[in-house]
C-alpha cells in the first residue's frame, strides 16, 4: 500500500527528533569530556612515569598519535556542530523565533482559541499584505491584549509551519499539569472523574481530534505518557482547534502506576480491546470513570490490560477490523456522556 502523505509526514518527523535526540546526547558527552579535561588540565594532574620511563600524561605515549587524531576528529565535528546550531540560530532569528519560546500555534481557529483563553503568548506573527475575514479580528484581540503583532512575507510563515492561514502565534513549551490536578478539578465542580488516559498515541492529528473531543464532551482531563507517545506540538493544537488551551493534559512517566493510583482514588478503569466479550454501550459508564485507549495500531499493552478492571470492545461489522484511535475515543466517549446525561 501506498504511503499517505500524512504517514509520510509523520513518520519525517519521528524520525528527525530522534535524530535530534541522538545529537543532544553526543553533544552532552562532548561537552562532558571537554569539562573533565579542561578540570584535570586545571588540577595540573600528571600522571607518574611507569616502570618502562614511559611519562603519563592522561594517556601512554605509544598510543598518543592514535589519541591525538582522534581528538583532532572530534574537534572538526564539534566546530561543524556549533556552525551548524549557529546557522540554525541566525536563521530563528531572522524570523522572528526566539528559543526561549520553542512551540507555535499555527491557524486561524487555534490562535483565536489561544488569545480567547489568556495564555501567554510571545509575539503573534501575521502574513503581510491586505488582510480578509477573521484575521481582523484576531489583530484586533491581540492589540486589546497587548500582544506583540510582526508581519512578515508569506515564505517566513510557511517557514515556521504548514497550513498557517497566514497567523502564527509564537508560545512557551505546553504547560503540563498533574494527575492531582484533574481530580481537583472534577472535585471543585462537584462531579464524578470523568478522565481519559491514551496510551501509545503517536499520530498528532489522532491526539489533536481525541483532545477536540474530550473538551466537548467535558472530560476533565487526559493522560498521556512520556515515552512512545505523541507528545503536544503546534500540529496537535491546531488539529484540536485550540480545545488545547482549555484540556488539562498529565504527562506521567509511567502509565501502569498512574492507572494503579485511579484506582485507589475510587475510579472504574475501562479499557478498549477488540478481543473483549463485552461491547461498550453493554457495561456501565457512570460513575467515576478513566477510559483507556491504545495505540492506532496495537492497541494497549498487556499490563495496562491486567491493570485494567474491565474490557470493552466495539462491534466491527465490516472486513475492516479496527477503528481510527480519535474515532474509537469519540464512540466511547459519547456513550459515557449519553450514560451520564440519563443517570441526571
Amino acid at each position: 500500500m501506498r504511503e499517505s502523505y500524512r504517514d509520510k509526514r509523520n513518520r519525517q518527523a519521528r524520525i528527525a527528533e530522534e535524530r535530534n535526540e541522538k545529537r543532544e546526547d553526543r553533544r552532552k558527552g562532548q561537552r562532558r569530556q571537554e569539562e573533565r579535561r579542561e578540570e584535570d588540565r586545571r588540577k595540573g594532574d600528571r600522571r607518574k612515569v611507569d616502570r618502562r620511563g614511559r611519562e603519563r600524561d592522561g594517556f601512554d605515549r605509544r598510543i598518543g598519535e592514535r589519541r591525538n587524531v582522534s581528538d583532532r576528529r572530534f574537534v572538526e565535528r564539534r566546530d561543524f556542530e556549533d556552525r551548524r546550531k549557529n546557522e540554525d540560530d541566525r536563521r530563528n532569528e531572522e524570523n522572528g523565533v526566539n528559543n526561549e519560546y520553542e512551540d507555535i500555534v499555527a491557524g486561524r481557529n487555534a490562535v483565536m482559541e489561544l488569545l480567547k483563553s489568556e495564555k501567554d503568548i510571545n509575539k503573534i506573527f501575521v502574513e503581510r499584505g491586505e488582510k480578509h475575514g477573521s484575521i481582523n479580528e484576531i489583530i484586533a484581540k491581540a492589540r486589546e491584549a497587548k500582544v506583540v503583532l510582526v508581519e512578515v512575507d508569506k515564505s517566513k510563515l510557511d517557514y515556521m509551519a504548514e497550513n498557517n492561514q497566514g497567523v502564527v502565534a509564537v508560545v512557551p513549551p505546553f504547560n503540563y499539569c498533574e494527575v492531582e490536578d484533574i481530580l481537583n478539578l472534577a472535585k471543585s465542580k462537584n462531579e464524578d472523574p470523568f478522565i481519559l488516559v491514551l496510551e501509545g498515541i503517536e499520530d498528532p492529528h489522532n491526539l489533536g481530534s481525541i483532545i477536540r473531543t474530550a473538551e466537548t464532551a467535558g472530560v476533565h482531563g487526559i493522560i498521556i505518557p512520556k515515552r512512545r507517545n505523541v507528545a503536544v506540538n503546534s500540529t496537535v493544537v491546531k488539529v484540536s482547534t485550540g480545545a488545547t488551551s482549555y484540556v488539562k493534559i498529565a504527562r506521567v512517566n509511567n502509565i501502569n502506576e498512574t492507572i494503579r493510583r485511579l484506582k485507589d482514588e475510587g475510579l472504574w478503569v475501562i479499557g478498549t480491546d477488540g478481543e473483549s466479550e463485552t461491547l461498550y454501550y453493554n457495561q456501565d459508564l457512570k460513575g467515576p470513570l478513566a477510559i483507556i485507549i491504545g495505540s492506532e495500531g496495537f492497541g494497549m499493552s498487556r499490563l495496562v490490560k491486567e491493570n485494567s478492571d474491565i474490557l470493552i470492545k466495539i462491534p466491527m461489522k465490516g472486513k475492516i477490523t479496527s477503528l481510527n484511535a480519535s474515532v474509537s475515543a469519540g464512540i466511547v466517549i459519547y456513550e459515557a456522556v449519553k450514560q451520564r446525561m440519563s443517570n441526571t
